[in-house]
């Protein structure tokens, strides 16, 4: 979770969602200093969230599903939670909208 929690790093785990890209392509698309990014994908690494291949000279980094979905295991009983909070929320707010729906009614006989 702390390696996610630095927006840099975000940004970078958002592009390679899409697909795999080499380290240039993350420094020229995010605006940084090449050893930042290394920096950030080194972290990102060492916390098994993305993986390397190198290609020739180029280091291609992408997402490793496996850890995202363990990431998504671990957050659904919370996300159920929330869910479950919202729905108590909707019945509250339509409760509220009848009750003020009837006092309105009910000054204009």
């Amino acid at each position: 979770m702390s390696a996610l929690a630095e927006p840099n790093r975000l940004q970078i785990v958002e592009l390679l969602r899409r697909k795999p890209l080499a380290v240039g392509e993350i420094v020229e698309r995010l605006g940084l200093h090449q050893p930042q990014v290394s920096k950030h994908l080194r972290v990102l690494s060492e916390a098994g969230l993305v993986e390397v291949r190198p290609v020739g000279q180029l280091r291609i980094y992408r997402i490793r599903a496996q850890a995202l979905k363990e990431l998504d295991t671990w957050l659904d009983p919370y996300r159920r939670t929330w869910d479950e909070r919202f729905d108590q929320l909707d019945d509250v707010l339509r409760d509220l909208k009848e009750k003020d729906k009837g006092k309105r009614n009910g000054r204009r006989k």
